[in-house]
């Protein structure tokens, strides 16, 4: 609630203002450097942990299946939803080209690559691990803290419990900072906000409020009424438990607008509050958070039907079928891409959408990323959700192996 309350003062103080709000920014950033600092550790400790258990259960590669399986088909789903809300809606119909011509650009049509298998797939490998730690490159950390812990799983459990152990300690330790950290909260998101409001205003977000209005209906069927469904269809979990527990995580999301840094909150959501067993957790989150983007889906598929309707292209089955295939498959990618708006120029290049339009929501691009990544981490624990009920096995193998400290339970 202070949070919420935080978020809505931080955007009046930005509105009333303006650009001199941004004296709030390094409250924000603070607060997010403080989470941030814990993410990496976090992923480290838990991914090993995670993938030590798993590696022992024979349902390790159920659930490596199931995993990817949920994101690439709810991302898949989610961009479908894009296209038919924005062919019903018509955000891009009515809109003069004469009024946001001083905003067009071709300055971004040559951004539009997405990084081939084998480009992404050596992009995932480190070369040099410390490296990859000392940048923060998340895919390369989670593909080799998963190696060596499927390598401490095939090692006799007596050499290996003093570290399983000592690592759960350590995430004990790592959930009590972030318990700590999350008291300044507040303070942080009243600065993110304020500073967001006072420097983008609502001026420009007039030009394309109905398509912010669609987005944020696709948004909420897909987080609000979607996910909760699935995740009650495949688990029983009621649908009021799930949404009322992902609140925190959420909010989290909405003031950062990154999923890495929501990671360590919705890691302590899951395995606290909805119940999904550590192992499990650590292999899905952190996965999820890298590649599992169900709000960018929709985000481009909206931004495709946009720009189609406002620059009069018609679309055919060719093309939304090259809508969906990029933006779901360009997910994975990524990691290694500039900035989500350039995955927007490869799913307009792919359907034959002019680009020229993009600069007109790259002012507003914090605000949408803010949303849709509220909706990736809803995604996430859903995914972790139904997994870990679906395999139960994992939850057997971790109960043996690596017992839950009392101050985790």
């Amino acid at each position: 609630m202070q949070v919420v309350i935080a978020m809505l003062v931080g955007a009046l103080v930005g509105g009333l203002m303006g650009e001199a709000a941004a004296v709030f920014a390094p409250l924000g950033r603070l607060f997010i450097h403080l989470i941030m600092m814990l993410v990496v550790p976090l992923i480290v400790v838990a991914i090993v942990s995670g993938a030590a258990g798993l590696g022992a259960s024979p349902a390790a590669g159920r659930i490596g299946l199931a995993t990817f399986a949920f994101f690439m088909l709810t991302s898949a789903v989610a961009v479908a939803l894009a296209l038919a809300m924005g062919a019903l809606f018509q955000p891009g119909s009515g809109l003069a080209l004469g009024a946001v011509e001083a905003m067009f650009s071709a300055e971004y049509a040559d951004r539009g690559e997405v990084p081939g298998v084998f480009a992404t797939l050596l992009g995932m490998i480190p070369t040099n691990v410390f490296a990859a730690l000392g940048d923060g490159n998340i895919l390369q950390i989670l593909v080799f803290c998963l190696f060596l812990g499927l390598a401490l799983s095939r090692l006799d459990s007596e050499r290996t419990a003093p570290l399983m152990a000592g690592m759960s300690t350590l995430i004990d330790a790592l959930v009590w900072m972030l318990n700590v950290v999350m008291r300044f909260a507040p303070v942080g998101v009243f600065g993110l906000m304020a500073d967001a409001v006072g420097t983008f205003g609502f001026d420009v977000l007039m030009l394309v409020s109905k398509l912010f209005g669609v987005y944020v209906l696709a948004i909420a069927l897909y987080g609000f009424v979607f996910y909760p469904l699935v995740v009650k269809g495949a688990t029983g979990m009621p649908v009021r438990h799930f949404l009322g527990r992902m609140k925190k995580p959420q909010v989290v999301a909405l003031s950062t607008a990154s999923s890495m840094a929501t990671l360590p909150v919705t890691l302590e959501v899951a395995t606290r509050e909805l119940g999904v067993s550590r192992a499990t957790s650590a292999f899905v989150l952190p996965l999820g958070a890298t590649i599992n983007m169900s709000g960018n889906a929709i985000y481009y598929g909206l931004v495709a039907m946009f720009f189609a309707q406002l620059f009069g292209v018609e679309l055919g089955l060719g093309a939304y079928l090259a809508i969906i295939f990029t933006a779901t498959l360009g997910a994975i990618g990524q990691a290694g891409v500039p900035g989500p708006s350039f995955l927007v120029v490869a799913v307009l290049l792919a359907a034959g959408i002019p680009v020229e339009g993009l600069p007109l929501l790259f002012a507003l691009d914090r605000i949408f990323d803010m949303i849709r990544t509220a909706l990736n981490i809803t995604g996430d624990a859903a995914c972790a959700t139904v997994v870990d009920r679906l395999v139960p096995e994992a939850s057997e193998v971790e109960a043996e192996a690596h017992p839950v400290s009392s101050q985790a339970t």
